[in-house]
């Protein structure tokens, strides 16, 4: 049952010994959920709101799938599901990477608590190389470049972390071309 994973899943101390703030993992899920969002890890704003996505990377998402908070944070519509479900702690040039052991783990327990889902959306390379596995391309690039190769089940993007901005400018297409398919999906499912 869904609400015992997510029980389970919100103690879980597996990698605590490994995270500089202590286990918080974050995740939304429902068993009436539509569409899945599978992103990093959440960030800091995150780990101390217990809200994902709560920071500018969050706003840009919504932006691009013309969704509200509202919309957005209600589980019956968005799953939202990190590959690594807590704070990893800060890099030389960001956040550092998610914890492995939260896909293996939890991913396709919840999943299977979730038979309506309509798409899921792979945030970043963690989320793409683990669910498209040989599918994937080289780059971020290609593979949202190359998105209609993996729908109707899935849909890579890249990051919508403000950090992002220059891969945006040099890559027109994505909002040309690429979000305006992503907003005709989201409101199709929706």
């Amino acid at each position: 049952m869904l609400d015992d994973l997510l029980h389970q899943i919100h103690h879980c101390k597996v990698c605590e010994d490994f995270l500089p703030l202590g286990a918080n993992p974050i995740v939304q899920a429902d068993s009436k959920s539509k569409i899945v969002i599978i992103g990093q890890a959440p960030g800091l704003k995150a780990h101390q709101s217990n809200i994902p996505w709560n920071d500018a990377s969050g706003d840009h998402l919504r932006k691009w799938l013309d969704v509200t908070k509202t919309q957005f944070y209600d589980p019956k519509l968005f799953a939202l599901i990190p590959m690594g479900f807590c704070y990893p702690g800060k890099g030389k040039s960001g956040d550092l990477p998610p914890r492995k052991e939260c896909a293996p783990l939890w991913h396709q327990r919840l999943l299977n608590e979730m038979p309506e889902i309509k798409l899921t959306l792979l945030i970043g390379r963690y989320a793409q190389a683990y669910y498209l596995r040989e599918a994937k391309h080289k780059t971020i690039t290609e593979n949202v470049l190359c998105f209609e190769s993996y729908l109707p089940y899935f849909f890579p993007l890249p990051h919508p972390s403000p950090r992002n901005f220059i891969w945006m400018n040099k890559n027109p297409w994505f909002s040309e071309h690429v979000l305006p398919e992503l907003k005709n999906k989201i409101a199709d499912i929706l």
